[in-house]
């Protein structure tokens, strides 16, 4: 399977061909579509074969063999012939909408200094839980103000590769306590947003953080002694 959101995550479409389609959800030998991880959903769109009809893509998972994705259809749908070649379209505006809000959560880590310990992104709105001793406070508005500040500086935001023994060499850049980044395959992929935050992700993104557009802190919330949760969305 060639994940070709890893590379560019602005891809829209890319032609592709059916290697498997079952009850499970039809496999391809490459895609565009992002497969539900890391607190981001899966992608939505449609695949449509050459004679112009289209199978309605609801959901993307990881299967459960390795480099595995899932496209599953829309209940009712009929499966495309194992061989078809397909062009798989994306949900664009969708998509877009979280790579902005997945961006954001990174710059809301820059902002907070405590090891994350759960997540969310949700079309037009986000969450983070962070580990934080009781006596520190979180207000709405500075961290609004800060979020809104980093979104206008417009950074640039770039993927890159360390390997598996650059991270453990350097733990300290890891920064969520449930989920651990992938080991045992070499190389491990970074968000760096320049001199902002820098961490193991492998969602999808945009270039720069101008065009998360502007936010707002909607809700803080404890969840337990040392646990705060920060919402934030999208300010329409």
């Amino acid at each position: 399977m060639e994940e070709l959101f890893r590379q560019d995550s602005y891809l829209k479409t890319c032609t592709a061909k059916v290697v498997g389609a079952d009850s499970g959800g039809i496999r391809l030998d490459r895609t565009v579509f992002y497969p539900m991880g890391g607190g981001q959903p899966g992608d939505c769109g449609c695949l449509r074969l050459a004679d112009g009809t289209a199978v309605e893509i609801v959901d993307t998972r990881k299967g459960e063999a390795p480099d595995e994705i899932l496209h599953i259809p829309a209940e009712g749908s009929a499966l495309p012939p194992v061989g078809a070649d397909v062009t798989a379209e994306l949900d664009w505006a969708r998509r877009h909408r979280l790579m902005r809000m997945h961006t954001c959560l990174h710059l809301l880590c820059s902002l907070i200094k405590g090891d994350v310990t759960g997540g969310q992104i949700s079309d037009g709105k986000g969450r983070l839980d962070f580990n934080l001793p009781p006596d520190v406070t979180l207000d709405k508005a500075v961290l609004s103000d800060g979020l809104n500040a980093l979104i206008n500086g417009d950074h640039p935001v770039e993927p890159r590769w360390i390997t598996d023994a650059e991270l453990a060499a350097t733990p300290e850049l890891v920064r969520t306590m449930s989920v651990k980044p992938p080991a045992g395959q070499g190389k491990v992929r970074l968000l760096d947003i320049a001199g902002i935050d820098l961490q193991p992700c492998g969602g999808t993104h945009v270039r720069r953080t101008g065009e998360i557009g502007p936010v707002e802190v909607t809700k803080i919330e404890s969840k337990g002694k040392m646990n705060k949760r920060v919402n934030i969305a999208f300010k329409v």
